[in-house]
């Protein structure tokens, strides 16, 4: 009783306060007490959150991959029930594909234009934090 006393107190206060009520307690109390009962005190909290947290992080592994399989069953579904949808999504992403290669080559035939608009943006960025940060 007088252990669990402590370790409901402890949860409630920080450290500091925990070192000074346990030291009032073991003043108070008339049984002798080992050496490295402080330690073993404080041993069992520390695992006692250990715990706590081990368990949050569970549960959130266990509803991220509850949600991964929701979605996943909710998009066949969509694409077993819609089949327009699906397919137009194929097209869009063709579409995708074809501007992205336009975009490709437009910049392989222009390479020496963007190189030097990168280096004139860098440079302004270069100056803008040197502005603004100065010499701090």
């Amino acid at each position: 009783m007088f252990i669990e006393r402590i370790l409901m107190s402890a949860d409630k206060l920080n450290e500091g306060k925990f070192d000074e009520m346990l030291g009032k307690a073991l003043r108070q109390h008339s049984e002798p007490v080992s050496a490295d009962f402080t330690e073993r005190m404080s041993k069992q909290i520390r695992e006692a959150e250990e715990r706590k947290i081990l368990a949050r992080v569970i549960l959130q592994e266990r509803l991220a991959l509850a949600g991964c399989i929701v979605l996943g069953v909710i998009a066949v579904v969509i694409a077993a029930v819609f089949p327009n949808i699906a397919v137009s999504f194929t097209e869009q992403i063709g579409n995708l594909t074809d501007k992205i290669s336009q975009i490709v080559e437009t910049i392989s035939n222009q390479w020496r234009f963007y190189a030097v608009l990168a280096g004139v943006f860098g440079f302004a960025v270069y100056c803008l934090a040197d502005l603004l940060v100065g010499d701090s």
